[in-house]
């Protein structure tokens, strides 16, 4: 049976409220740093004070780019990267632009996503591509697996969990089978209980994105006394 240990090291512990205050990010960190999650997942404006409040912790700060709508340009969203690996973080959760997969434009899309990708690799930080995959048809989702392959991202990942829907087992298998081995999965939006992580785990997924992170953890904690 999986430790509480290692199924917190699945978590990115998110806090992507626009109303969130310091406090808030105050409970995410310390939270995180209490269960030894992954990462801390927020919007780039906090960075800096997240790396104070984990200074000295294994844990990364992560920054969401572009997000959560991905209608940026290039160099917007690559701006927004330096911006937030200058600030300190680790790890960046980028959107892709839907309109431009949706047209078709592979090439848009292959070149946004090697802008970030190899801005991430040469700063030594972890890139994440968010596909946002509830607003996708499968024909998409394989295409915008198809590049990552090629790019060759850390991960990609299934929503931001501000969309219509989030991740589900149906598109973690489809993002497995199709981008393999080389590329990681990260699971977020709408995973909310142990049953469903642990079904996401065995589905092959590297990360978890979740607002219920430590909810999940304790959930755990309860079922391994009993």
């Amino acid at each position: 049976m999986i430790t509480a240990k290692r199924l917190a090291s699945y978590f990115d512990h998110t806090q992507l409220r626009a109303y969130a205050v310091y406090a808030d990010f105050e409970k995410l960190c310390n939270e995180a740093r209490r269960y030894g999650f992954a990462m801390v997942a927020i919007n780039p404006a906090p960075v800096r004070l997240c790396c104070e409040l984990l200074k000295d912790s294994p844990v990364h700060v992560g920054a969401a780019v572009g997000f959560p709508l991905g209608q940026n340009t290039i160099a917007v969203k690559q701006a927004e990267t330096l911006d937030a690996i200058q600030n300190g973080a680790d790890e960046i959760d980028y959107v892709v632009n839907l309109t431009e997969l949706k047209e078709k434009n592979y090439n848009y899309v292959q070149k946004e996503m090697t802008a970030i990708v190899e801005t991430c690799r040469e700063h030594h930080v972890l890139s994440k591509v968010i596909f946002e995959n509830c607003y996708l048809t499968r024909e998409e989702k394989i295409a915008l697996c198809q590049i990552a392959r090629e790019v060759q991202p850390d991960f990609i990942k299934t929503s931001t969990g501000f969309g219509t829907g989030g991740a589900t087992f149906e598109d973690v298998e489809l993002m497995r089978k199709t981008v393999g081995d080389s590329v990681k999965i990260k699971a977020a939006g709408g995973i909310r209980d142990l049953e469903t992580a642990l079904r996401m785990i065995e589905l092959g997924v590297s990360r978890i994105g979740s607002t219920a992170s430590v909810a999940i953890v304790e959930e755990l904690i309860q079922k391994n006394k009993a």
